[in-house]
This record gives C-alpha cells, sequence and structure tokens, in this order.
C-alpha cells in the first residue's frame, strides 16, 4: 500500500480488525479524499487483545502490517468503565487533534445512538466523526465485502442471539444462509463480531489456527493463534484448523 498523501486531510480510522471498520477503510482509501494516518484501537492491556473482540495483539499488529497503516493504540484496563475509556480515548484524540487530525472514520450502519454518543466524544477534543457506510442495508453490505475479496472468521458470539457454535466460523455464503432471522447480517447489534484476514487491501494474508472457545463476560470467544512464520510460509492461506 502507498504511503498516506500528506497533502490530504490526515484521519484516523476507529479499528475493531472487524468487517465493518474494514469495509469504512476501503471506502475511505478508493474514494481517496483523506490520508489514513493510523487505526485507532482500543486494547485491553491485561489481556493483550482488541477489547470487545478478544482478539490478540500479535494478529493485530499483522493485521496493520499487511495494511500497511500504523496503530494508534489505546490501552484500558479489564474493567473499565465508561470514565476509564473516555479519559484513555480523549489523551489520545487530544494528541492527535495536536498533530492536525480533524476526522476519525467510523464503521458504524445503522446504530444513531452510537453514532451520536461518538459525536459527542469527538466534539470534546474539536474533532468530528466520518461514517463511509453510514446507512447501506446490511444485506447488501455484507455481499459486498464478500464480492469485492475480504475474508473474516467470528471471533466472538453473544449466546443471548446467536448459538456459540457459529464462534470460529467463516463469515460465507453458508454462514448467511444460516443465521437465524433476528440476527443482523453484519451483527450490527452486537449479536457477533469477527476479525478479517485478507482482502483487496491487504497485503498478504493474516494467517492463524483456531484456538480455544471459551466463555468471558458473558460471551463466547474463539481463540486465534497466530501462525509461526515457517508454519504461516507452508500453509499458504490465512485460516489453517487444529
Amino acid at each position: 500500500m502507498p504511503a498516506p498523501d500528506h497533502a490530504k486531510p490526515p484521519v484516523l480510522v476507529s479499528w475493531s480488525g472487524g468487517k465493518d471498520c474494514c469495509l469504512a477503510l476501503h471506502e475511505v482509501l478508493r474514494g481517496g479524499d483523506f490520508a489514513v494516518e493510523a487505526l485507532l484501537t482500543t486494547i485491553t492491556e491485561d489481556f493483550d487483545r482488541i477489547s470487545m473482540h478478544g482478539v490478540r495483539r500479535a494478529l493485530l499488529e499483522r493485521q496493520a502490517a499487511s495494511l500497511g497503516i500504523p496503530l494508534l493504540e489505546v490501552l484500558i484496563p479489564k474493567g473499565a468503565s465508561n470514565a476509564d475509556y473516555e479519559l484513555q480515548m480523549g489523551e489520545a484524540l487530544a494528541s492527535s487533534r495536536e498533530r492536525g487530525i480533524e476526522a476519525v472514520v467510523f464503521g458504524d450502519l445503522f446504530l444513531a445512538d452510537v453514532r451520536a454518543y461518538r459525536e459527542r466524544l469527538l466534539a470534546r477534543h474539536g474533532l468530528s466523526g466520518l461514517y463511509p457506510i453510514w446507512g447501506r442495508d446490511t444485506a447488501a453490505a455484507i455481499r459486498d465485502f464478500l464480492r469485492e475479496g475480504f475474508e473474516a472468521v467470528v471471533v466472538c458470539v453473544d449466546p443471548a442471539r446467536l448459538d456459540a457454535g457459529f464462534a470460529g466460523r467463516i463469515i460465507d455464503d453458508r454462514f448467511l444462509a444460516e443465521l437465524p432471522p433476528s440476527v443482523d447480517p453484519c451483527g450490527e447489534n452486537g449479536e457477533f463480531h469477527t476479525f478479517v484476514f485478507d482482502g483487496p487491501i491487504f497485503g498478504r494474508p493474516v494467517t492463524f489456527s483456531l484456538g480455544e472457545l471459551v466463555c468471558r463476560d458473558s460471551f463466547w470467544f474463539r481463540d486465534l493463534v497466530p501462525l509461526a512464520t515457517k508454519a504461516a510460509r507452508e500453509s499458504g492461506v490465512g485460516f489453517g484448523s487444529t
């Protein structure tokens, strides 16, 4: 991926490693109106994993390296309150604003209350939000995601909304066909979360194998284990099985 064009307005992309933020990043890169300075990611430092999604930091780093975009990591402790989150995130946003960042890109699709919260938080630091996939039909969005050649695996499931057996599955046509009608095809209501490991904006696949399925804080998480360099070379794919 080419280096950011600093003649264009620089932005951050709010980044969980999942499909929605990846679609948003893809749209921003394709539009060419902004320079993406960094992927803004919240890390739970006690676990050394992406907050909410539970993906290991090592895989996040490999993902960012494949995309060719630096990470801006916001560290929070396990069990962090919303005040804790806003304090740490606020420091990152304030620092970014001082460097000339004026906007943060989000992959939200339709949750108006979430968008309003983001806008309030950003406004405290003189920033605005960009929502390149806002309002898109979620069934169409996930089909676009697959048609573009992106690949993602489910890493977290809310068992109140979706069976834990979906954790660890690849997002594909069969997955979508087997989702209950009550579940949004993009998991926009928090039914499931994903990790994107390959696609048209990646320099190379992010390789891993499936690890344990564990229940934590009432959610089921499927661990993804980074493949060693030699194993990754020999596998030739982004996804392996244990």
